[in-house]
């Protein structure tokens, strides 16, 4: 089971970004996936989440509309499309396996290595 993060950088504020995840080794198209951000010295903070077939998603309130959450069940991947970035979203970005439809393999709350996101001017 395997997780992969890409997309992060150093923007300026206001920039955007287009974070990816890339998954391998389990039946993506069963499980739900999350976003979940860490700054320096804080605790993981939930930003979103997309329901196995995409029909549903959630955010928090500090990324709410601004980021948007998507997948390709196809390419295993789920995405974050984050748009008028701030300061405060400075943070290591993980890709996080939610609720499974069975999760008979028990990766609920698995993460990848995760990617930094940094907004500095």
């Amino acid at each position: 089971v395997q997780l992969v993060e890409s997309g992060g950088g150093l923007v300026q504020p206001g920039a955007s970004l287009r974070l990816s995840c890339t998954a391998s080794g389990f039946t993506f198209g069963i499980y739900d996936m999350r976003w979940v951000r860490q700054a320096p010295g804080g605790r993981p903070e939930w930003i979103s989440h997309i329901t196995s077939v995409g029909g549903t998603k959630a955010y928090a309130d500090p990324v709410k509309g601004r980021f948007t959450i998507s997948r390709d069940n196809f390419k295993k991947t789920v995405y974050l499309q984050m748009n008028n970035l701030k300061p405060e979203d400075t943070a290591v970005y993980y890709c996080e396996i939610g609720r499974g439809y069975p999760d008979t393999l028990n990766l609920r709350g698995r993460r990848g290595q995760g990617t930094q996101v940094t907004v500095s001017s």
